[in-house]
C-alpha cells in the first residue's frame, strides 16, 4: 500500500499543529513553510481534516487552525483516513463487507489481505498525535532543554 502525498503532508500539518499548539491558532502560511508544503496543496487538505472533526479554523487577524481534541486522543488512523478514505492495501469484496464478488466463497487470497489490512489498522488506530510529539521533540533535543 502507498500513501498519497495528501496522506504523507497531512499528517505532517497536524503533526505541526500538535507540536506549535501552545502558539494557539496556527496560520497555514506557517505549517507550509515549517514543512515545506505548498500553501494550494495544504488548502486542499485542511477542509477534509476539519470535516473529520481533527482540527477546527478560528477566523479574524489572530486566526488560524487549531487541532479539534488533545493529541492524545487522536490516532494516526483518523487522520490518514480522513484523508485517504480507507487503508485497504487492495480492493477486495471481503474487506468492505460487499459480499458481491463472485468467486468469494474460493479465494483464498481474502485471507492475506485481510491480515494485511488488519496490521495496518491496528498499528495506525494504536499511534497517537501525542506520541509523534513526543519524537519530535526528542528529535530536535527540545527534552534536553528541561535539565
Amino acid at each position: 500500500m502507498m500513501l498519497s502525498t495528501k496522506g504523507k503532508y497531512g499528517l505532517k500539518a497536524v503533526l505541526d499543529l500538535a507540536m506549535h499548539t501552545e502558539e494557539g491558532a496556527i496560520p497555514l502560511s506557517s505549517i507550509a513553510e515549517r514543512q515545506n508544503i505548498s500553501m494550494n496543496y495544504l488548502e486542499q487538505i485542511i477542509p477534509k481534516l476539519k470535516k473529520a472533526g481533527i482540527v477546527n479554523s478560528i477566523r479574524g487577524a489572530q486566526g488560524g487552525y487549531v487541532l479539534a481534541k488533545p493529541a492524545s486522543e487522536v490516532s494516526v488512523g483518523a487522520i490518514l483516513r480522513a484523508l485517504e478514505g480507507n487503508l485497504d492495501p487492495v480492493n477486495c469484496s471481503e474487506l468492505s463487507g460487499d459480499k458481491s464478488c463472485a468467486g468469494s466463497d474460493n479465494c483464498v487470497t481474502k485471507f492475506v489481505w485481510k491480515r494485511i489490512s488488519d496490521s495496518i489498522n491496528n498499528t495506525v488506530n494504536q499511534m497517537w498525535l501525542s506520541e509523534l510529539v513526543e519524537e519530535g521533540r526528542k528529535i530536535k533535543g527540545e527534552d534536553n532543554k528541561k535539565e
